[in-house]
């Protein structure tokens, strides 16, 4: 059952009719060491968001193939693009990122983890010119998007998805929606602080006003349309997610894996995982690596 103070701000984002305005991230470039550090420990395998990365996991491996070559943009310390890569051993992943902190960090996973199906390249999510015209087989991104300063950038970034995807390539790129009162926003960034660094409290509270909102994301997204799909999660567009159809049916394997990395998730996390696919299926969004909410 959802809490009494998420079904307040459900309730408050509805009948709200402010329209908080969006706050571009202080830092675009996240290079400092105690930052990058906060975020990355929050982002691990057992940091406040691995449920997070499990359910985003789950659709990437929905819109990807066997021996695809993927692009993930703005990757940071590659924590999702490292858990997409192991469970997707033959597929082929480019992690794109402004920031020289968060590659070293990438660099770093990628080596600890053994992952030779992965590279990691400095680059700029709005100008992806090293691609050629329909030479990428899927892009994605998470929770990354809202690091641009204007909806320009934001637009011009999915211009580039476009441009660089294969006729029949996958995209999954989701991120945080803006919502509309102050409330809710420091609801959600403090939802988990006594769980977590404060220095990534700060940086998910910024990551939330700095989040666009579903219009403009609609928008900025036309150059997609019909090869990807706009959702929100039920009830308040906590999380946006742009999806291609499914590129492939449920593979035994990678569902039985994902299953057991489900039921090794600590309650709490179970809990936010299962808000989450809830969510998105009350809204459309499915995904067939995914059975039934944990309980």
């Amino acid at each position: 059952m959802p809490s009494p103070a998420l079904v307040q701000t459900v309730l408050r984002e509805f009948l709200s009719r402010q329209r908080a305005p969006r706050i571009p991230e202080p830092r675009l470039v996240m290079d400092d060491e105690d930052s990058v550090r906060a975020y990355t420990e929050a982002g691990g395998e057992t940091g406040v968001m691995a449920p997070v990365y499990l359910y985003h996991a789950a659709n990437i491996s929905e819109v990807i193939r066997p021996g695809d070559t993927v692009v993930d943009l703005a990757c940071g310390p590659a924590t999702q693009l490292g858990l997409v890569a192991r469970i997707n051993p033959d597929t082929n992943f480019i992690g794109i990122d402004l920031s020289d902190q968060m590659r070293a960090q990438a660099e770093a996973l990628i080596q600890r983890q053994g992952l030779s199906n992965v590279a990691i390249r400095e680059g700029d999510i709005t100008d992806l010119s090293r691609f050629a015209d329909a030479s990428v087989d899927a892009v994605i991104s998470t929770m990354a998007l809202h690091h641009l300063p204007t909806v320009d950038h934001l637009a011009r970034t999915y211009a580039e998805v476009a441009r660089i995807l294969k006729p029949g390539g996958g995209v999954y790129m989701v991120d945080f929606g803006h919502l509309k009162s102050r409330r809710s926003i420091d609801y959600f960034a403090n939802q988990h602080a006594h769980r977590q660094h404060d220095l990534f409290t700060l940086d998910y509270l910024n990551s939330l006003h700095a989040a666009f909102y579903v219009d403009d994301i609609r928008a900025a997204m036309r150059p997609l349309e019909g090869r990807a799909t706009v959702h929100t999660t039920f009830g308040l567009p906590y999380m946006v997610a742009v999806k291609s159809a499914p590129r492939r049916g449920a593979d035994a394997a990678l569902v039985a894996r994902l299953e057991r990395m489900k039921r090794e998730l600590p309650d709490w996390h179970k809990g936010d995982l299962a808000d989450l696919i809830r969510h998105f299926r009350l809204n459309g969004m499915r995904c067939a690596h995914l059975g039934a909410a944990p309980h």
